[in-house]
């Protein structure tokens, strides 16, 4: 039975995990006064009426802090690439020398810095609604295998407290990571 409790535990902790990188990486795509090569993670171009992640079609450089120069392998992809950077919700103007594409960011605007804040902020918690939603159903696994006789009381209680103290592990990372993008939103 013991085991039974860790597989429950360690499939939920996967899961919490699994939120925490969502919401890490749901946070790296909101930009800020910075170019970041992640930025673009999010971008999808239309490469020949197939939807394709920007990071496949080009290489991102960043040269200095709000400059970002993207390559493109094909040449021939060039204003389909544009296209999705300008309707992309990043902000940017991008401008193209037939070799390569280079978008120069803008410093935030005091509005724009307080959507970007939003957003980070309704992204961690949708990550964190998550992160319940997973401890609500490996409570209710446990429960269900303490009522079936498979575990006693006082192996739920203990595997309780364990979720319990995962569960605020996993929330405590999506604050932390808050923190970091409020402080880079913040930055000038």
């Amino acid at each position: 039975p013991m085991s039974d409790i860790a597989t429950v535990m360690n499939d939920g902790v996967n899961k919490m995990n699994k939120a925490v990188d969502v919401a890490k990486e749901d946070l790296a795509s909101i930009r800020t006064g910075r170019a970041h090569p992640s930025l673009f993670n999010k971008v999808i171009v239309d490469y020949y009426g197939a939807p394709t992640a920007l990071n496949q079609l080009a290489s991102v450089q960043v040269p200095e802090a709000r400059v970002a120069i993207i390559n493109p392998f094909d040449k021939g992809a060039m204003s389909s690439i544009e296209k999705a950077l300008r309707e992309s919700d990043l902000g940017i103007n991008a401008s193209n020398d037939g070799v390569s594409i280079r978008i120069n960011f803008p410093q935030l605007t005091e509005e724009r810095r307080k959507e970007y804040i939003k957003l980070a902020k309704s992204k961690g918690e949708d990550a964190k609604v998550s992160i319940r939603n997973i401890r609500r159903s490996v409570k209710e696994a446990l429960e269900k295998m303490e009522k079936d006789g498979a575990i006693s009381k006082d192996d739920l209680a203990r595997a309780e407290k364990e979720l319990e103290k995962v569960t605020g592990d996993h929330t405590a990372k999506i604050d932390e990571l808050l923190k970091h993008k409020e402080v880079e939103l913040l930055e000038v």
